[in-house]
């Protein structure tokens, strides 16, 4: 196998996931910032032009990271990230999706719409008029998840799985281009130290991270 890395949050997660499993993958960065994804070379195996991609032992560009969380769960089931059960993985499955629907998208969207809009413009259609709304997504998101762990310590109640992941990629990453979680999210803000603590947030990051103070 080999991994399409690179300095965003995504491939952050996917890394994160692989350490968590304890499976090591050579991987090749790409220069997201000067483009190299969006050449054709790279379209032509995925037509997202998206990192990370995960190249399999076949062949096949496997991209999206809910998909690669996938295959790295179903080759290799220890540690569990999505569940044991039809009824774990449904439910974190179900986790995952409601985190990416209030959450991510609305940040990832407000970032690429908002600060990072000039890069963005020659490779996606920006809509810079609705950054400041997915800004408001996002933050009536958290809140919104605050309220409801308040007695939980994990996204999935009592499991750690790749809706964490995902989720303290992107909320780090927030955070450190100046856009933290409003105060008063206690529920929240606790469960992002706690996951913070765990050796593999901190060896997940970039490389480039401790160059721009960026993390990712």
């Amino acid at each position: 196998m080999l991994l399409y890395d690179a300095a965003r949050p995504n491939p952050r997660a996917v890394r994160m996931a692989l350490l968590e499993k304890r499976i090591t993958v050579p991987s090749r960065d790409v220069d997201v910032d000067g483009g190299e994804n969006r050449r054709l070379d790279f379209l032509g195996r995925n037509p997202g032009g998206q990192v990370p991609v995960l190249v399999l032992d076949d062949g096949t560009w496997l991209a999206e990271s809910g998909a690669i969380f996938q295959y790295l769960e179903e080759r290799s089931p220890d540690p569990p990230l999505i569940g044991r059960t039809a009824e774990e993985r449904a439910i974190t499955r179900m986790w995952q999706r409601r985190i990416e629907r209030r959450i991510t998208e609305p940040l990832y969207a407000a970032f690429h719409y908002g600060p990072a809009v000039e890069m963005y413009r020659t490779r996606m259609v920006v809509l810079a008029e609705c950054a400041n709304g997915f800004k408001t997504l996002m933050l009536d998101g958290m809140t919104w998840l605050d309220a409801l762990l308040s007695g939980a310590a994990t996204v999935v109640p009592d499991r750690f799985t790749v809706a964490d992941i995902g989720l303290f990629a992107a909320l780090d990453f927030a955070a450190s281009i100046g856009w933290p979680m409003p105060t008063g999210l206690r529920h929240l803000e606790r469960w992002f130290q706690t996951t913070a603590e765990r050796p593999t947030a901190r060896a997940s990051l970039h490389p480039r991270s401790s160059q721009t103070g960026v993390h990712y």
